[in-house]
């Protein structure tokens, strides 16, 4: 299975150089890392650590402009093609998408809008033959007001969409608070999931730590799905500590 940290939760706080977080991902024995915002990120030190530890970027998020409001459509397609071009830059191979918080009109040209807006920046996806992902995400504890937080309404999207370069971020700590039966939710879903976040719940700590049987969860996906799996968790305890302590869960459940 290929595990992507993500660094930006990782050293969330962390006054670690971007330089030095890759490396430490490199000692613990992983290849691919991800990130969140790439326009605060010093992008040339990025690429002299992948460069030096040979890791790799599986993904970045474009920028955070929504996609219900269909005023914003313009910055939003600008915001995927400025995106696209740093994710070429660094050989990412997607780009994640929120789509923003709800706004004061019906729900229904809120989603219209979401499938227009994503139909619109499906050429240059193709093009470039990067894929983006939408994310559900909770509104209970983390994201208050955010418009997406089903798989359900994720998947309709996708379908309506009906792209190959555009799909579904299924986030398991996100979906666990939001909706549950994650399993077999990942399981009815996988045609239209790009990418998978793991974090546990509750507190979104290091998978292993809570009530999500994180085994289970791996087994199935061995399985079943051979995209990356992004590790978008907050520890509690030291970084390294915490990334050795998750690869140990994947030696003694998944070799």
């Amino acid at each position: 299975m290929r595990f992507s940290p993500c660094i930006d939760a990782l050293f969330f706080h962390k006054e670690i150089p971007v330089y030095d977080q890759i490396l430490l991902l490199k000692r613990c024995g992983f290849r691919y890392f991800e990130f969140w915002s790439w326009w605060d990120k010093d992008l040339e030190m990025i690429e002299r650590a992948m460069k030096d530890t040979g890791m790799e970027v599986t993904a970045i998020c474009t920028k955070f402009i929504s996609l219900v409001d269909e005023n914003l459509r313009d910055q939003y397609v600008d915001g995927v093609l400025a995106s696209l071009d740093v994710a070429k830059r660094l050989g990412a191979r997607m780009i994640i998408s929120q789509v923003g918080d709800e706004i004061g009109i019906a729900r229904e040209k809120q989603y219209a809008s979401i499938v227009s807006g994503l139909k619109a920046c499906e050429p240059y996806l193709a093009e470039s033959g990067i894929s983006l992902v939408i994310e559900p995400l909770n509104h209970l504890v983390d994201h208050p007001g955010y418009y997406l937080t089903s798989s359900d309404e994720a998947a309709q999207i996708i379908k309506e969409v009906n792209s190959p370069a555009i799909k579904m971020l299924f986030d398991v700590y996100h979906q666990q608070v939001s909706e549950g039966h994650v399993s077999e939710r990942l399981k009815k879903y996988l045609p239209y999931i790009g990418h998978i976040h793991i974090a546990d719940n509750p507190g979104r700590d290091r998978p292993g730590t809570g009530e999500l049987d994180y085994a289970y969860i791996l087994q199935q996906l061995k399985s079943q799905y051979d995209g990356y799996i992004g590790l978008e968790y907050f520890p509690r305890e030291d970084v390294e500590e915490s990334l050795l302590k998750f690869q140990r869960l994947v030696d003694e459940h998944l070799l």
